[in-house]
């Protein structure tokens, strides 16, 4: 009885400061978080639990009138009685004050909001998109760039972003490659621990951080036919070793939320994925934050088949270990009765809602639920000079220089008279990319301004035929131009004219992107007749892409001199490849993927299975793997990039040849500077392991370093290699070191044929 007295009184305590203090006032400031958890889920209704597991989209215009009736009337009064946990889209310090207010001063307990908004690569201003930071191989700067992203987002009330995706992928047909960092999961992963710190920091409390979220768990980059949203069927030994990984990473760096996806895995929608969700991310890794869906996730079971209605769906979702449901409003409906008749656990209800407030004390939303809330700090930040610096810096390092022939480039910055070319040239919008924000429509500096501000050249710009018809947008399909040839004949005859022509072709930026799939990876429309074209009167030709992904664009690798791999780099795009193309910035970014000679090779990866016919013993024309009217190497593969210089590697040397358990020895190469100019090189370390209990890859990065030489110099690069370095996971997740003999392979891309054998023993 004597306990039961001390709990109600503390009780007690909690319930009167909730309701008669200032809601930004501290709540039992001396004790632990996970003691003030418990002490308000105590306090709560199953109704009130329920509504913490609720997201609500932004329903109505919320510096306006309360909505009256329909939907919206109805989730205004879910706001106003505390089931809602979390709002997205709802930006601007103004507009987060509104409906945080009605969350902690009209509601019983005054939980506050969490705040959600998909803040990918920026705000305000954006960097380029993630595949193309990924290209810098630069962890700082990929850092620094989230780091930029969750101060502009934050500055405007925003508390938690939906990213990064960590989701491997080995199919540039999908659109959403561009939102992730590539095909590999050992770069992927140390980009998703970069992006989680760099948007989370060291302490969620402080209002220039956000709440990261690793997505999708899990295998959504394994769409079959690279179609989104499609199924996904993938054996164990891929599971463990290739989709997993960076979302190991994410938990490494302290990722607070994970969002499931809208595949099916083993014939099991994400959503509703006990394997993946309470096995093994809330078991075997023991992960503390909370799970949400994908947008309307919950729902989708019901056409995946596995759900009857809505309410099947909530019961699956919820036991499988789904916290929170975005906008699909099942759980709001459907949990309070399957709990009553037995069908949830209460138990499940409250270990979502606990993880669910714990991460609302680590932001100090309790002490202070407008902390995100200053409108000086808004308009001191968001569209700032230092956010634009960064955004520059980041694009600059994520070009890549695919071929240089003749040293074309650099251009010089006067005495030529250059012909620029291609609509997407003069285009403010597409170097945006896909994934927005809140960033103005047509913002993005062009390639032509770009050109215009730096050197004294005499630059003529001709569009060409247009590449999309009307004005397009996210929410619409993009119309393609194919048969409207205005401004061909324009545009050759001033390529005619001209010493050098530079050509930006690719793809409108919302030609990439989520349910932006396409079977053909060619250049878009009319825009390779108009290559083709201008070819036949001008060879003096630079190709700069502006793309999402990789493109199979191997005519203009077998004609075309200098191709530049430009991106969508976001808001300072145009400075950033003007700085290249004239040499300002010597290029160094290497690709995160490999490019196909055409759509199809497709998937096409570096990191493939040797298969048991590899290659044609005894002059054996057919029976092998291969096809028979292409080659099987790729365009341009994975870790490829030039720079203006040229680099030598040389003298690789192992500290020792055998390897112990438990021990290191260290790999070294000397690599020299050997071009006119000071340059950036990234040193790869790939790793085969000849003989394993299962099939490996004929090569798999396990370590890279970048570092800068000037003309002449030289510099060992060392690595350090242990056990670590030479396992992998089993085809039921253990990981296990197999004694025998390793390939080790150091250079400057997948495809580097220095190395050494090490035995582990």
């Amino acid at each position: 009885m004597k306990y039961f007295s001390i709990a109600f009184v503390s009780l007690l305590f909690l319930f009167v400061s909730f309701r008669f203090q200032h809601p930004t006032s501290t709540i039992q400031k001396d004790v632990s978080i996970e003691s003030r958890v418990d002490s308000l889920l105590a306090l709560m209704t199953l109704e009130e639990k329920v509504g913490q597991m609720n997201q609500y989209n932004g329903f109505w215009e919320v510096t306006g009138p309360a909505p009256q009736d329909g939907d919206a009337a109805r989730k205004y009064e879910h706001l106003r009685k505390g089931w809602v946990g979390s709002m997205l889209n709802v930006t601007g310090v103004e507009n987060v004050r509104t409906v945080q207010r009605i969350a902690v001063e009209e509601t019983r307990l005054g939980i506050p909001l969490i705040i959600g908004y998909d803040v990918i690569h920026g705000f305000k201003t954006l960097s380029p998109i993630p595949l193309a930071e990924a290209a810098s191989w630069d962890m700082n700067a990929i850092r620094k760039s989230a780091e930029m992203a969750a101060l502009e987002a934050s500055a405007a009330g925003i508390h938690w972003t939906f990213a990064p995706m960590v989701d491997v992928s080995r199919d540039a047909r999908w659109g959403r490659v561009m939102e992730g960092a590539g095909e590999d999961p050992y770069l992927g992963s140390r980009i998703a621990f970069e992006r989680v710190k760099g948007f989370q920091g060291d302490d969620l409390s402080q209002p220039h951080t956000i709440i990261a979220t690793a997505k999708h768990f899990a295998g959504y980059g394994f769409s079959e036919s690279g179609r989104d949203y499609n199924t996904v069927d993938v054996g164990t030994s891929t599971l463990y070793n290739e989709i997993f990984p960076p979302f190991r990473a994410t938990l490494d760096a302290n990722v607070r939320t994970f969002m499931n996806s809208f595949n099916v895995l083993n014939g099991i929608p994400a959503t509703g994925n006990s394997f993946l969700q309470r096995e093994i991310l809330k078991g075997k890794w023991e992960f503390d934050g909370f799970v949400v869906s994908d947008w309307g996730s919950i729902a989708e079971m019901i056409p995946h088949g596995v759900a009857r209605d809505g309410k099947q769906a909530a019961q699956i979702a919820a036991n499988a270990g789904s916290d929170m449901d975005m906008e699909s409003v099942l759980y709001v409906e459907h949990l309070v009765d399957l709990v009553r008749e037995g069908k949830v656990k209460e138990s499940d209800i409250d270990d979502a809602v606990r993880r669910i407030l714990r991460i609302k004390f680590e932001l100090g939303l309790f002490e202070d639920p407008y902390r995100y809330c200053d409108p000086e700090r808004e308009r001191d930040i968001v569209g700032s000079d230092q956010i634009k610096r960064a955004s520059l810096d980041m694009a600059q390092k994520s070009i890549v220089l695919l071929k240089n022939e003749g040293n074309l480039l650099p251009l010089p910055k006067k005495g030529k008279t250059i012909a620029l070319i291609g609509s997407l040239a003069k285009d403010k919008d597409s170097p945006l990319g896909s994934w927005r924000a809140m960033v103005e429509p047509n913002s993005a500096v062009s390639v032509l301004e770009g050109l215009n501000a730096l050197g004294e050249n005499e630059i003529r710009y001709a569009e060409g035929p247009v590449l999309v018809e009307g004005t397009p947008n996210f929410a619409i399909e993009v119309k393609i131009n194919t048969d409207n040839r205005d401004g061909l004949s324009e545009a050759v005859s001033m390529a005619k004219e001209a010493d050098v022509v530079v050509m930006v072709l690719g793809e409108n930026g919302f030609q990439s992107g989520e349910a932006r799939s396409r079977a053909d990876l060619g250049l878009p429309g009319l825009q390779q007749e108009l290559l083709e074209e201008v070819y036949k009167v001008n060879q003096n030709i630079v190709l700069v892409l502006m793309n999402g992904r990789p493109l199979a664009i191997e005519w203009a690798a077998n004609h075309i001199p200098a191709i530049v791999e430009a991106w969508h780099l976001g808001s300072e795009s145009g400075h950033a490849i003007a700085s290249v193309l004239h040499g300002d910035y010597n290029p160094s970014g290497k690709l995160p993927m490999t490019f196909p000679r055409n759509v199809g090779q497709v998937p096409i990866y570096y990191n493939y299975k040797n298969t048991g016919r590899p290659t044609n013993p005894g002059n054996n024309v057919v029976f092998w793997s291969h096809y028979i009217d292409s080659p099987n190497e790729p365009l341009f593969p994975f870790g490829y990039g030039l720079s203006y210089t040229s680099f030598e590697y040389q003298d690789l040397k192992l500290s020792s040849d055998r390897l112990s358990k438990g021990g290191e020895i260290e790999l070294s190469v000397l690599v020299k500077n050997t071009g006119k100019l000071k340059g950036k090189e990234t040193v790869q370390l790939y790793i085969r392991d000849m003989v394993a209990s299962i099939s490996r890859p004929v090569r798999e990065l396990k370590g890279f370093q970048q570092i800068e030489l000037e003309p002449g110099e030289s510099k060992l690069v060392k690595f350090t290699i242990s056990e670590q370095s030479l396992g992998f996971y089993t085809n039921f997740g253990d990981w296990v070191v197999e004694g025998g003999q390793f390939k080790l392979f150091v250079g400057g891309d997948s495809t580097c044929d220095l190395n050494a054998d090490l035995y582990f023993e």
